[in-house]
Order: structure tokens, then sequence, then C-alpha cells
């Protein structure tokens, strides 16, 4: 014998509510209370609803698909900045696409022109290290499509945006060094195209300066910050008339490979070079000696990100919403690859 389908209907006459607020409840919109939202799910839940987001969309003309553009999926910061996006996502019955552009302005393109053709509602993109023009990021306003752009973005764009400050995190970890002690600090930086590795590489040298510490061009390295890209960094190092007595890399990806490789050459960490990173994946956590790192909230970036979206999707067409910049807090997570020796010491240092 078939099941007969529960409908939102059947939903609102056993809760004795209407059937707009289980609609809206069941998709987290704005205006409805958590306690709400709390109790339509889980009468849902226990009635065996499921969300026929087909149906849902023919009447709203939503896909109920949200695109997402990231570098790199393999990265442990950007695989825990998605989960953070598909939690609130799919809280509000939102599925989501996800495309990669490897870093390469050219796939990112073809990423968002592919993401178009699919009618997703929204997309939320973080920029690939070497995007230059951002003809297809005005697409988006062009045709009406919400977006946000999350942790790498364009200064230039008027459009909604999650970031941390990296000039801050970047000051903050040379600031500590030069605490410790040292007084020639090396950067590995990212392309001075993305404003990430742009404003760390700046805070940098802003507290070399206001320390009066040595600024040598030749401390600082231009790299693609992959694996490879700390042994070429260190192989750079190695060839100048004096080694640096600390290392600030702007991702521990870099950071750890070029801690595997000094140590391979002999070089004690951090007895002889200290060194700080910066995401705080777990790599970096489990390296001997652990890596002292920027703590990078890729969660909470993936979280607020997807809210955003999501309540630009949801509100009404003739609201004027404001662009705003998110600016989520950061901090200092100490471990053992920085010190003198002495002085080493777990911990965090907030700011």
């Amino acid at each position: 014998m078939e099941h007969k389908r529960i409908t939102i209907y059947d939903i609102a006459d056993r809760l004795g509510i209407s059937p707009t607020t289980v609609s809206r409840a069941l998709r987290g919109q704005q205006g409805i209370a958590k306690s709400t939202i709390k109790k339509v799910r889980s009468m849902a839940d226990e009635m065996g609803y499921s969300l026929n987001t087909l149906a849902a969309g023919l009447r709203t003309r939503k896909s109920y698909n949200i695109g997402v553009v990231v570098p790199q999926i393999d990265r442990a910061f950007i695989a825990t900045f998605i989960s953070g996006i598909e939690e609130i996502a799919n809280e509000a019955g939102f599925n989501v696409m996800i495309y990669q552009s490897m870093d390469d302005e050219a796939k990112e393109i073809r990423n968002v022109m592919s993401l178009m053709s699919s009618s997703v509602d929204g997309a939320i993109i973080s920029l690939s290290m070497n995007t230059k023009s951002m003809d297809h990021i005005r697409l988006f306003k062009a045709k009406n499509i919400p977006l946000v752009m999350a942790d790498r973005v364009a200064d230039e764009m008027d459009v909604d945006k999650v970031v941390i400050d990296n000039f801050e995190a970047g000051y903050h970890a040379t600031e500590y060094l030069i605490s410790l002690g040292h007084d020639y600090i090396a950067h590995f930086a990212g392309s001075p195209e993305r404003n990430v590795y742009r404003d760390r590489k700046d805070g940098y040298l802003a507290a070399l300066k206001r320390y009066n510490k040595p600024i040598n061009p030749q401390l600082l390295i231009y790299e693609n910050l992959s694996e490879a890209a700390g042994v070429r960094a260190v192989e750079k190092l190695l060839i100048l008339d004096q080694l640096p007595d600390a290392i600030f890399a702007a991702n521990d990806t870099t950071a750890v490979s070029a801690v595997l490789h000094l140590q391979k050459l002999g070089i004690a960490i951090p007895d002889e070079i200290s060194i700080v990173g910066f995401n705080n994946d777990p790599i970096a956590s489990i390296l001997k000696p652990q890596l002292t790192t920027v703590d990078h909230p890729a969660r909470e970036i993936g979280k607020t990100a997807a809210k955003r979206l999501i309540s630009r999707i949801n509100a009404d067409e003739e609201m004027d919403i404001q662009n705003e910049t998110f600016t989520l807090k950061t901090s200092l997570i100490i471990r053992g690859s920085s010190g003198p020796v002495s002085i080493r010491s777990e911990g965090k240092v907030h700011w």
C-alpha cells in the first residue's frame, strides 16, 4: 500500500500554524523565530517530510542551488570553508554546487560561466591566485545574481565580503617573532594580486619598520605557496650571505615544507631558524616541532558567507540591502617551531 506523501499542510495542521509559516521555517527565512524553526523541523522529521525542491522551485522561481567557486578543494582551509557553507545552506534547504579554479584565472572564468548556466540562486567566490580581470565577477550584478566574496576578495568590487584583517595578522605574527629577539626575518608571500597575501606582506613590512628591523628585498620571496614553493623559497635563502633567523610564511603548506626541507639540511628548528605559518591547518599540530601559526577561522568564514547569501536570496526584491564587509577575528597559536628554546611555550595569543 502506498504511503501518503507528507506536505507542509500536514505539518501546519499538526502544529496549528499556517502553511506559509511552515514553509518559511523549513527554509530558515528571516522573520521566523528560532524556536518556531526548531519546532517545525522537529515535526517534519517526526512525520517523515522531505523537501521537494523541484516543486518549491517551480512555485518560487528558485533553483535552491548555490554556486561556490574556490581555488583548490584539496587545501585544508578550503575544505573547512566549504563545510561551513554546506552546514548553513543545507539547513536552509539549499544545495551547494562546488567549482574549483585550480588557482587559474581562465578556469575561474569558465567556472563562473558554468555556474550561471546552471541557474544558481546565488554564489560565493574566493578568487584564484592570479585573477586580474573582474569582468566575470561583474556579470553577477548584471544578471541580478546575489554574490558574496570570501577570504580572497577584490577590494574594488562593491559586493558583500567576508574576510579577516590580514594586515593585522601579518603585523602581529612578525611582531611576535621580533619579541623573541629575531632581527633578520624572511617572508614567504603569495601573489600581490590577492588581498590576503598583499595585506599579510604589508603587515610584515609595517612591523619591521615599527621596530627598526632591516628590510631586505631578498628576504621577501613571492611564491605560489604550494608544497614545492617551500623548498624553492628555502633554496633562495641558502644562497644569501646570511641566513634569516626567522621566517613568516603566508600559509601553512609552505611553512611546513620549509621546516621539513631545513631539517633535511641539518638546520634546527627553532634553534637556528624560527618559523610561523598561517591558517592553522591540521598538519600544523602534527609536525615536529609543531608549527606556530595564525588561526584562520575557515568554518566561520564559510558559515557567515552562506548566511549572508541566503538572506540576500530570500529577501524581498524591493528591499535595498547595503553591501557589507564582515571581518572575523584571528589569533596566533604558539607552538614549538618558534622560540629561543629556553622560552618556548604552548599557548594562544589574541589581538
